[in-house]
């Protein structure tokens, strides 16, 4: 019973603490620029430097009820919402029934852009 009531409070110290990557870091304007594609596609790459940098530390362990890449249950309801909808909890955050995105990955020196890149590097892993 007692460790119930402690879990959220755990929980929450975990990412208000920077649990999930202690060496969080963005692209600079100029790496961003020069790996952009033409086309406007989404850049894979800097999707996987962000998410190893930044993500990696809860989704890679499953901290806080994060969806661990390649777990297809635990990304089929994300997914089946569509990616707009992915992309604006993971920049504005989010509390669900299994868990918490805070804001950016508790990392506010990410670009929207940035954002967009890791989420469709981790959908990227779901085959």
């Amino acid at each position: 019973m007692m460790m119930k009531s402690f879990l959220p409070f755990f929980i929450v110290g975990l990412v208000f603490f920077g649990a999930c990557s202690p060496d969080k870091t963005s692209l600079n304007n100029e790496s961003a620029k020069s790996t952009e594609s033409t086309s406007g596609e989404l850049n894979f790459a800097n999707g996987k430097t962000i998410y190893e940098a930044n993500c990696a530390g809860c989704h890679d362990s499953g901290v806080a009820g994060a969806p661990k890449p390649g777990d297809k249950v635990a990304w089929i309801g994300r997914i089946a919402e569509g990616k707009d909808i992915m992309i604006k909890k993971s920049i504005e955050g989010f509390e669900g029934k299994t868990g918490v995105m805070p804001p950016k990955g508790s990392n506010d020196s990410l670009s929207n852009e940035d954002i967009t890149h890791a989420v469709a590097y981790m959908v990227s892993s779901i085959k």
